[in-house]
């Protein structure tokens, strides 16, 4: 009869939270009802869905002029070190790594249109960082949040989407210029539009299936695709990390303190701290870290790790990291403290020795990623009020105008001027915040005088 009582015993605290000594200590694995394999297993489950950042992020960063071997480093470290100090200070499971969109815009808006190189771009990064780190640390960014209006901050989010979705298109050769319409499709019997195409369908349909990783696979087997066709040339897959030389601590934050670069902090600013905020708040639902007087745990150090973290990509040659929605697959997984993600810093880290095969990975596979997660961030649409003219038209225009001028700021300036102006003369002064007024003639000015 003991015996039993004993087995039943064990069996019974195989189901409950294990004591772990310090690490149930200094992340509260009881306490969040979770352990130590839960967590590990979460922060994997994270990683692989994050993990195709590690070949598309330098890709694009290598446009802008960046040694592409120091931006796989940058990116793997920049990642790590953000989600170090995400698990380690806020103890949240959220993992971060530099964020989708805003790289685009800093390799083909910035760098390519605006004529700065990527060292003044990087400046302006940094410059954003200690921006968000401030109104983060002086709870400036609650008000700021809350004094721009829903419609706009969802409708940021979509055009950045939008804006990365012609980047992708662009990239696989599925559009191409134009002299008599400016774009048109391009030709499908290239083996690469085909292969990009691929890839976008292989991702979406996956995805649906809720398969474990479905960007990553997709991605790598499109590039084993066009190995087997001729089109990539097999250089490994693991050796010693390439040197972080050309990017560390490379900014030119003298350079990025031009008058042009204004609007280029401030769009690097807005759309990390909605696409951050939006993130955080959805991760702290999932991970039930919300209390039932709506007390979020943790939260003001979530938001002063997500901000710091730009700081520290910036030193390391990353543009901004954020927060990844990504990092639900972990929740979902069981993951509820910062374990989790030191464990996805932990892969990032390791990953750096994966530059062989991040080099061999090639664009039309990363495009199609770029289109899968366009669509997805696009998804923001849903939520405007379609039934206000005051507050859907300004929200077209910012959707609209980021992939048609190829400006992520010159779309969320012409958003802002038009809701100012539109709500001002139908009588909803109102509406509009103190914020808004002095957002709208910085905007103006910069169109007047720039």
């Amino acid at each position: 009869m003991a015996s039993i009582q004993q087995e039943q015993d064990a069996a019974h605290s195989m189901n409950e939270p294990q004591a772990t000594g310090f690490l149930d200590r200094f992340f509260k694995l009881s306490e969040h009802k979770t352990n130590v394999r839960t967590e590990l297993i979460a922060g994997m489950t994270t990683f692989v869905t994050m993990a195709y950042i590690i070949f598309v992020n330098p890709n694009i960063m290598s446009d802008a002029g960046i040694d592409h071997g120091a931006a796989f480093v940058a990116t793997c470290i920049g990642a790590a070190l953000a989600c170090f100090l995400m698990g380690l200070y806020a103890n949240w499971p959220v993992g971060l790594a530099p964020g989708m969109g805003l790289n685009a815009f800093f390799t083909y808006t910035v760098v390519g249109d605006m004529g700065y190189n990527w060292e003044i771009a990087l400046g302006a990064v940094f410059l954003s960082g200690i921006l968000f780190v401030i109104l983060s640390f002086w709870h400036i960014r609650e008000w700021l949040l809350n004094s721009i209006p829903s419609s706009l901050r969802f409708a940021m989010g979509a055009g950045v989407g939008l804006f990365l979705g012609i980047i992708g298109l662009k990239t696989a050769g599925i559009v191409v210029d134009s002299p008599a319409t400016l774009i048109t499709m391009g030709s499908f019997t290239e083996p690469s539009v085909l292969l990009a195409a691929l890839c976008f369908l292989m991702i979406a349909v996956l995805s649906h299936r809720r398969v474990f990783g479905a960007v990553l696979i997709s991605i790598l087997a499109v590039t084993l695709i066009g190995w087997g066709l001729g089109l990539v040339e097999y250089r490994g897959l693991v050796s010693m990390p390439p040197s972080l030389a050309p990017t560390f601590l490379a900014m030119d934050i003298a350079g990025a303190f031009d008058v042009a670069m204004i609007s280029v902090i401030l769009a690097f600013l807005f759309v990390n701290m909605f696409d951050t905020a939006g993130t955080l708040m959805a991760v702290a639902h999932r991970a039930n870290l919300i209390r039932e007087d709506g007390y979020i745990e943790n939260m003001s150090k979530a938001l002063k790790a997500d901000s710091s973290s730009s700081v520290i990509g910036s030193l390391v040659g990353c543009p901004p990291v954020t927060s990844y929605v990504e990092s639900a697959s972990g929740i979902a997984a069981g993951g509820r403290t910062g374990l989790t993600a030191v464990t996805v810093g932990v892969l990032f880290a390791a990953a750096v020795f994966l530059a062989p095969l991040a080099g061999m990975i090639p664009a039309y596979a990363t495009a199609g990623a770029l289109i899968y997660v366009a669509m997805l961030m696009m998804g923001g649409l849903s939520q405007i009020e379609w039934e206000d003219q005051t507050d859907m038209i300004p929200a077209i225009v910012t959707v609209v105008m980021m992939p048609l001028t190829f400006s992520i700021a010159n779309g969320i300036a012409l958003g802002f001027v038009t809701y100012t102006i539109m709500k001002v003369c139908t009588g909803q002064q109102s509406k509009i915040s103190a914020a808004m007024y002095v957002l709208c003639a910085i905007f103006v000015a910069k169109f007047i005088f720039l």
